[in-house]
């Protein structure tokens, strides 16, 4: 399934830096049948909807998600060297990484554990009209979920802000987030525990 690219550029941002402790090991190695390698999958999703440059944050087995990433020159892999401190170092060091990057006017944020999130949820998120002031995230049922679209004037004043295990989510509802309805489309679907060996 393909998706309208924005209209404007964005970078995108993948946060797979984790060691997935409730889930057995890091989500940045998990698969699953449905949805071959959560990692690989993200990126495309990242690239289809027309990110570039896609910043892919790593931590815990960094060496071996990066061999699960594909060969693509708007593939960035970055290792949050403190990504043990929480969801706040991940999306500093993207947010970093992305600063001397001309072009994008906002980047799109996502994770690695939505392995069930559709292509029209970042689709509805990164359309219509955007700009560096632009802040945006989906919502499922009234409950915030991914992707989150940060216009490039908020990434400095966010990550000042950014600290332990907790995200964007104070900075978008202090800020006045837009929410865009992707109910059912898979954004608030997040997997922490390891899906079930054994006979179907």
């Amino acid at each position: 399934m393909t998706t309208t690219p924005p209209a404007a550029p964005l970078a995108g941002i993948l946060l797979a830096a984790g060691a997935g402790t409730r889930f057995g090991g890091p989500k940045a190695l998990a698969a699953t049948p449905e949805a071959g390698s959560w990692l690989a999958r993200a990126v495309r999703l990242l690239l289809d909807a027309g990110c570039a440059p896609v910043v892919v944050v790593l931590g815990a087995a960094a060496d071996d998600a990066r061999r699960l990433l594909p060969e693509d020159p708007r593939v960035v892999p970055v290792v949050a060297e403190r990504w043990a401190d929480g969801v706040a170092e991940s999306l500093r060091a993207a947010l970093a990484a992305l600063a001397g990057v001309e072009g994008p006017v906002g980047a799109l944020v996502t994770l690695v554990d939505l392995p069930r999130l559709s292509p029209e949820a970042l689709a509805r998120v990164a359309g219509g009209t955007v700009g560096p002031s632009s802040l945006r995230r989906a919502v499922y049922g009234g409950t915030p979920g991914h992707p989150v679209l940060l216009g490039r004037d908020h990434w400095e004043p966010l990550s000042a802000g950014l600290s332990g295990d907790v995200g964007a989510g104070p900075y978008l509802r202090a800020n006045g987030a837009e929410a865009v309805d992707c109910t059912g489309l898979g954004g608030d679907e997040d997997v922490d525990l390891a899906p079930r060996r054994g006979p179907a």
